[in-house]
């Protein structure tokens, strides 16, 4: 068992992401590991002007976000793609903080409507994972025609993604598992 912090990308009011993000949820919780489930939406951040370590006052919002995020193991951002990237919804969540990234693995969950399944999206989550310190892992999960892949319930209808989702949550499960050791050991800073 691991603590998972899975990140919603986005705000929109129809937002397809949200199914992701459940989805993701329901299959880590089905393999015994707690998650914290951060949605920007209920958040309501305000655009970042001093990252948490920064702050004398931080809200209790902000307090408990950076609880979460400090005591995850491993990161799931569950992204859309936006002009060739991640949403600034994601983008702005993730800069509150830095340190309480170091040394534990993110897994890039991404999708879109059209074909390519927001790839753009997560190779910017790759480079901005990478400068918080949690790099990740080889793999990425990227979901094409998201309204195909999930009903307007966000129930799953193509039951082909219980199968690659196994597949790629054993990889990350690897590197959670081989970060915790190798933290538990100490850290070059």
């Amino acid at each position: 068992m691991a603590y998972i912090a899975v990140f919603v990308g986005s705000v929109r009011r129809d937002r397809k992401g949200i199914a992701v993000a459940r989805w993701i949820e329901k299959k880590l919780q089905e393999r015994n590991h707690k998650v914290y489930f951060i949605d920007p939406m209920e958040l309501d951040l305000p655009l970042l002007d001093r990252m948490y370590k920064e702050m004398e006052n931080p809200s209790e919002k902000l307090v408990q976000l950076r609880d979460k995020i400090k005591n995850a193991e491993g990161y799931i951002p569950v992204t859309p793609e936006y002009n060739r990237s991640t949403s600034s919804a994601l983008k702005n969540t993730l800069d509150y903080f830095l340190e309480e990234y170091y040394f534990k693995p993110s897994a890039i969950v991404s999708y879109s409507p059209g074909m390519f399944a927001g790839i753009n999206a997560a190779q910017q989550l790759r480079l901005i994972f990478a400068e918080l310190g949690s790099p990740s892992i080889p793999s990425s999960f990227a979901i094409p025609r998201v309204h195909k892949v999930f009903d307007e319930k966000g129930n799953l209808v193509d039951e082909s993604y219980d199968k690659r989702i196994s597949k790629f949550l054993d990889e990350f499960e690897w590197y959670v598992n081989a970060l915790t050791f190798q933290r538990s050991k100490g850290t070059p800073y």
